[in-house]
């Protein structure tokens, strides 16, 4: 059994990431697909990846969700980030690894890393 320290520390995290998920109209989304294609290829560990960085950062217009089936299992996993004005950029193929670049650039400083997008990989 845990103690009564270190269980107040796990529900302390759980509701950060439960505040995550909550979504604002005026937020950023970050999409995961988690259908059983994506979890297949690894989408876990980059939702938990975004969920955390987020977290971790403090990252206030920011909503990590998931989803189901986004319809381009060859490409998986799929992270969609759809912007407070609309505009979504898809990025395929996401590995934990690339998380922390996508949310310094995009998230945080609005320039998608197009070198990870779905655009990218129908150019070469």
């Amino acid at each position: 059994m845990k103690s009564l320290e270190e269980l107040k520390a796990i529900r302390d995290k759980m509701r950060g990431q439960i505040d995550i998920r909550e979504e604002d109209s005026d937020a950023m989304r970050v999409v995961v697909g988690m259908a059983t294609c994506g979890i297949a290829a690894g989408a876990r560990p980059v939702l938990r990846a975004f969920s955390d960085i987020v977290q971790e950062r403090e990252l206030k217009n920011v909503a990590v969700v998931q989803t189901g089936c986004i319809g381009l299992c060859q490409y998986e996993p799929i992270v969609e980030i759809y912007e407070s004005n609309g505009k979504k950029t898809t990025y395929i193929k996401v590995k934990p690894e690339m998380v922390e670049e996508i949310v310094d650039q995009h998230v945080v400083k609005g320039n998608p890393v197009t070198k990870y997008t779905i655009e990218a990989s129908k150019l070469g």
